[in-house]
């Protein structure tokens, strides 16, 4: 099937379309914004490997290399990492969550707090 990926100049989201014709090609637009200044991108491509050995991959204690649990960054990498080696694309929302909830952990209450100061105490 001809799925194709195409990444926005507006607004900088990547996306896959099915394109069956040059009809569909030429009524794309960004899901996100609805732009229209489109880059068709490199597919990625997957190399043939069994069940079994891509858990024996995962299973290898070197996978854990450079991970500090203590570091969200760290963590997050590691997750991104490992859902490519399963093989699965967790898709643009997780890649947006692990990116926040590090912000979060590098800038606690930022927003909960912004302004409020010491307003109440004596």
């Amino acid at each position: 099937m001809p799925i194709y990926e195409y990444r926005c100049h507006g607004c900088g989201r990547e996306f896959s379309r099915l394109v069956l014709s040059a009809a569909d090609r030429e009524s794309l637009a960004c899901p996100k914004c609805q732009g229209t200044n489109l880059e068709r991108l490199m597919s990625r491509f997957r190399a043939v490997r069994s069940q079994e050995s891509r858990m024996e991959r995962l299973a290898d204690p070197s996978s854990l290399s450079g991970l500090d649990e203590n570091d969200p960054a760290s963590v997050a990498r590691w997750a991104k990492r490992m859902g490519r080696e399963v093989g699965e694309d967790m898709g643009d929302d997780f890649d947006q969550m692990v990116d926040e909830a590090v912000e979060e952990e590098a800038h606690p209450g930022e927003d909960a707090n912004s302004g409020s100061g010491d307003a109440g105490m004596p």
